[in-house]
């Protein structure tokens, strides 16, 4: 079992320290959380140890569980990896992709793993059309939530657009040739309302919306690809599959069945329609407990830090497309 250890103990974090505290994998050592009223609430809530500082604690566990605000991501991993102990870091991973590119060279001298908490890579509506997908060609993602403010401290692109670039990347297999983009900031200093073109030398394009001001909230995603449309509700964890199938003899078809006779020569094909099961799981549960098979199998973990950079770097891009770039930073 792997000695872990939390830092940041905020509203994500105290999701975190239940999950740990449900999984076999893991024995929970501790916190810490420089913030003294959130730290007297979540030691006697959990009646969990409270560490004085971040070294006591990287010192004292073999995985390090960073929760704390994104702009310290950078400072927390680096005292975890030059102790030598694995990192599950937030998503964005980092403030930069040059913080990113750094924290990648610490791992790898340490010996040690990261993973990315791109949750919805475990989301169990994506997860159970996984393997539908083959090449898709045309993507369209649409992320809106309620104005929470909460978040606002970072452009929508890497608050909530980050984790569809995320997940669009994991499916493409084609580096991105051209990027366009518009943002509005309505309520902050930096875009609030974003939406971003994506074109892969592939050919693939993906469509991406993401809002922070919207009157209700909707996180969907549609994959287009050759015979097959995809739709996965990421918000209601539900997915619908339309896919074509070649009928080599439509008079022998069932009756019943949706067939599309594409044209003289062209054949037929019948239109099947798929509903997977979807079993319901806590994702930010099985996120960190696929980090512990990755560390004890010596694993690349499914989210890496590589996935984490490819995702900051096209974020970055966005917003550089937009001129916001110079200023967020």
């Amino acid at each position: 079992m792997l000695k872990i250890g939390v830092l940041g103990a905020g509203h994500l974090g105290k999701i975190h320290i239940k999950c740990i505290r449900e999984s076999n994998e893991y024995e929970l050592s501790g916190f810490f959380d420089p913030d003294e009223e959130i730290s007297l609430k979540v030691e006697k809530e959990f009646n969990l140890y409270r560490y004085p500082d971040i070294q006591t604690l990287v010192s004292d566990v073999d995985v390090v569980d960073i929760v704390t605000p994104t702009v310290s991501h950078f400072e927390c991993a680096s005292m975890a990896l030059k102790g030598f102990k694995h990192v599950f870091i937030e998503k964005p991973v980092v403030n930069t992709p040059d913080e990113a590119k750094q924290l990648m060279s610490l791992a790898d001298e340490a010996k040690v793993k990261i993973q990315v908490g791109h949750v919805e890579r475990f989301n169990p509506a994506f997860t159970a059309v996984k393997s539908y997908f083959t090449q898709p060609m045309f993507i369209e993602t649409h992320r809106l939530a309620q104005f929470n403010p909460r978040g606002t401290d970072v452009p929508v692109i890497l608050d909530l657009m980050i984790h569809d670039i995320d997940i669009v990347l994991s499916v493409v297999k084609s580096n991105i040739r051209k990027i366009h983009a518009s943002g509005v900031p309505v309520v902050s200093d930096t875009p609030d309302i974003a939406n971003a073109r994506l074109e892969f030398d592939n050919g693939c394009v993906a469509n991406l919306t993401a809002s922070r001001i919207s009157m209700k909230n909707m996180r969907k995603s549609r994959f287009f690809q050759n015979d097959a449309y995809i739709s996965v509700n990421f918000l209601d964890k539900t997915a619908e599959i339309l896919r074509l199938e070649n009928v080599p003899e439509p008079e022998k078809a069932d009756p019943l069945a949706m067939l599309i006779d594409l044209g003289k020569g062209k054949g037929t094909k019948q239109i099947i329609f798929e509903k997977p099961e979807i079993h319901p799981v806590n994702a930010i549960k099985t996120e960190l407990e696929s980090f512990a098979h990755a560390i004890l199998h010596n694993k690349t973990p499914m989210v890496s830090i590589e996935d984490g950079y490819a995702a900051l770097d096209i974020a970055y891009k966005i917003m550089e497309k937009m001129n916001f770039y110079n200023r967020f930073l």
